[in-house]
């Protein structure tokens, strides 16, 4: 039986948080956490570039989310890129300095290669598939970063890439959010890489959850009308060498060697698409950094929709008015 299929991800989120807050089939406290849990939870994204949960009440931070795909791309375990964004993560660190089961790009990286390779030799194969969750994971008393995802799977049929990603477990409201966001651009970069259109993508859940904590603003999502808003097409030559490039400028701006005007960031030898990603990180670093102003109105009106829509909602008292 085929998952319940979605346009994008803003419908998903949406039923997804229906579900299990409102028809929940358990109530459980894993290490003490009190959650509503569904079991087997599935959909499907006709659209994977529709990444975002777009509602007004949901102000997600998809500077971080950016950030984390890229953390991923890059093969690196380090807090310190993914803590800039998002401080909370530090409570996941054994030892304050890297993430274990979270930091899903070594694993990533080392199958890279075989998995696109296999695709290439065997376009209908069916064992193209990276594996994320290690055994040993469970082996650590007390282990508090053990990997969510256990396996991602693509799938090249009729010309398009498709992706489907299977999760021992996910939190709806939060979890789920980020993963949708990095797994789906991750399969676009193996789309382009394989020279294939971008297909469909699936998500399967064994605990789907909400945690007790976050009720009350899931059932106001809930209440949201979404709007179905996809992120711009990666290039077709996207490579390698432009994800460690737009990784270099990140950590140029994150680290404070580097600051950029628009005039500076149209300069950058990177495509349109990039040098997109490079503003959002430039617009953060503004935000976290140059307090005593707002992001000026001609940055911001430099943002894709897709970008500037969730930013402005996240911090509104930081933008400035853009001229209509």
């Amino acid at each position: 039986m085929r998952p319940r299929g979605f346009a994008g991800f803003s419908d998903a989120y949406v039923a997804v948080l229906d579900e299990v807050v409102n028809r929940p089939e358990y109530e459980i406290a894993p290490r003490g956490m009190p959650s509503l849990e569904c079991l087997d939870v599935s959909f499907r994204l006709d659209d994977p570039r529709r990444r975002l949960p777009y509602l007004p009440g949901r102000k997600v931070n998809v500077v971080f989310h950016l950030a984390e795909t890229l953390w991923y791309l890059s093969g690196r375990r380090d807090l310190a890129m993914p803590a800039y964004y998002a401080p909370r993560m530090a409570a996941y660190s054994v030892d304050g300095k890297t993430m274990a089961g979270t930091a899903y790009g070594p694993s990533l990286r080392t199958q890279w290669d075989q998995v696109v390779g296999l695709l290439r030799r065997d376009p209908d194969t069916k064992r193209a598939v990276i594996s994320l969750f290690r055994p040993a994971e469970l082996a650590v008393t007390d282990n508090p970063d053990v990997s969510c995802a256990i396996a991602v799977q693509f799938l090249l049929r009729d010309g398009r890439l498709n992706m489907t990603v299977y999760m021992r477990g996910n939190d709806a409201y939060r979890g789920m959010v980020g993963d949708v966001f990095a797994f789906t651009f991750i399969q676009e970069f193996v789309a382009t890489q394989h020279g294939a259109a971008l297909g469909s993508y699936a998500h399967h859940v064994g605990s789907m959850h909400v945690n007790l904590p976050d009720l009350s603003a899931a059932k106001r999502a809930i209440g949201d009308r979404p709007r179905n808003v996809a992120m711009p097409p990666m290039p077709l030559d996207t490579t390698w060498a432009d994800v460690q490039a737009v990784c270099e400028q990140e950590e140029a701006l994150r680290t404070g060697a580097a600051r950029h005007t628009v005039a500076t960031i149209d300069a950058l030898k990177l495509s349109s698409y990039w040098r997109q990603v490079v503003l959002v990180f430039e617009v953060y670093r503004r935000i976290k950094y140059e307090t005593d102003r707002p992001v000026d109105a001609r940055t911001i009106a430099r943002l894709d929709p897709a970008y500037r829509w969730p930013i402005a909602g996240r911090w509104p008292d930081r933008m400035a008015e853009v001229p209509a």
